[in-house]
């Protein structure tokens, strides 16, 4: 949905993004921002040619779209800060530039007295919480995170305004680049998915063939399938509580999933790859969507609600701001396997009819209304 504003439709705006390999939770924000904005430029280190992205401006991108550094981000790591600082951002005769960012966008160098708005996801996490990512566990990465941390520091406080996506996100802006955030929280998908009563309809016969072939009333674990989703918690949820367990997703730790799914007291079934149709019809069908990560904000527990079904979440992270403990599910501690049994108790006994309702301030129309309030602030 395209909100008009005529002072902001006027005005000539840059959005930065990191890079365009996919289309994610945070590229979904930076085109967001973009289409909220008709007519405003967008600038990445790189875009990969299938990825189509909403918008009319043009899209720039930096020398690292070339090989043999395009789509290789290790290789292009310690360029990265550098080549922010010398991009088309410079002369670009933006009147406001907004950077999305999750790494080191925000270093985007901008003409003098023009305002930079960041729209932070997190201050990148391998430098300043190595233990949420493992990137910045190894030797090499923990020694170069001291040389980058005041880097990253300085180049934030060139920020005119900065905003999270969560108050998880902005509790660690003040503790990494010393800053504080107003809070916009992210798009979700919510009128789209709630346009549609029953996803169910909108399979096509082999997706509906595998959910017929699922059991009724279980414990479902949605995400890639990578070491800190905690997936195996999951697992553990539906032995704890007797319930089947449905696995949905795809990723590097499949295999130890499926051993694990092997020797577990309940049944546990897999869904490889599900589309976005099939994401939703799995929401719907199931009893309880279990979020065990740690994550900045947590798109799917906000997808699960506006389909209706209760989400047990971990107490840490931004998830715990979407999940209303005791409303839209309940809270629990990863390594507390009764505060699980009973986070997910108290969530099955929750009214399914009326939890979709608590997804509106989570909407695509929101956010992009509160992105515009947030950018005519600076522009004079």
């Amino acid at each position: 949905m395209v909100i008009q504003n005529e002072k902001i439709v006027q005005a000539q705006t840059l959005v930065v993004h990191e890079w365009f390999a996919s289309i994610g939770g945070s590229e979904n924000v930076a085109a967001a921002i973009r289409e909220a904005i008709p007519g405003s430029d967008l600038l990445c280190l790189w875009k990969d040619r299938q990825v189509a992205i909403p918008g009319r401006g043009e899209v720039l991108q930096t020398v690292l779209t070339f090989r043999p550094f395009h789509g290789r981000k290790v290789l292009s790591l310690p360029l990265m800060p550098v080549i922010w600082r010398w991009t088309r951002a410079r002369t670009h005769s933006a009147r406001v530039v907004i950077a999305s960012t999750h790494l080191f966008a925000h270093h985007v160098a901008v003409p003098r007295g023009t305002p930079k708005l960041l729209y932070v996801h997190t201050p990148a996490r391998y430098i300043w919480e190595p233990g949420h990512d493992h990137r910045g566990q190894g030797f090499l990465a923990r020694l170069a995170s001291k040389v980058l941390q005041p880097l990253d520091r300085h180049r934030a406080q060139e920020a005119t305004d900065i905003a999270a996506n969560s108050e998880f996100v902005r509790d660690r802006i003040k503790r990494s680049w010393g800053r504080d955030a107003r809070v916009i929280y992210p798009p979700v998908d919510v009128e789209e998915i709630q346009a549609v009563s029953n996803w169910e309809a909108e399979l096509n016969a082999d997706e509906a063939r595998k959910l017929s072939h699922l059991p009724a009333g279980f414990l479902l674990g949605a995400s890639r399938f990578i070491p800190y989703k905690r997936l195996d918690l999951v697992i553990r949820a539906g032995e704890l509580t007797g319930m089947p367990v449905v696995i949905a997703g795809s990723g590097p730790e499949e295999q130890r999933l499926r051993t694990l799914a092997a020797s577990a007291k309940v049944d546990v079934h897999f869904v490889i790859r599900p589309s976005t149709a099939l994401l939703r019809a799995l929401y719907q069908r199931s009893s309880l969507y279990i979020f065990p990560a740690v994550e900045d904000f947590g798109i799917m527990p906000v997808e699960s609600i506006a389909c209706g079904t209760a989400v047990a979440a971990n107490r840490i992270g931004g998830a715990s701001e979407s999940v209303i403990d005791g409303v839209t599910g309940a809270h629990f501690d990863v390594d507390d396997e009764d505060s699980l049994r009973k986070s997910i108790l108290i969530a099955l006994e929750l009214d399914r009819s009326k939890i979709k309702s608590y997804a509106a301030p989570f909407s695509k129309q929101r956010f992009q209304a509160e992105i515009i309030t947030w950018s005519k602030e600076f522009i004079s």
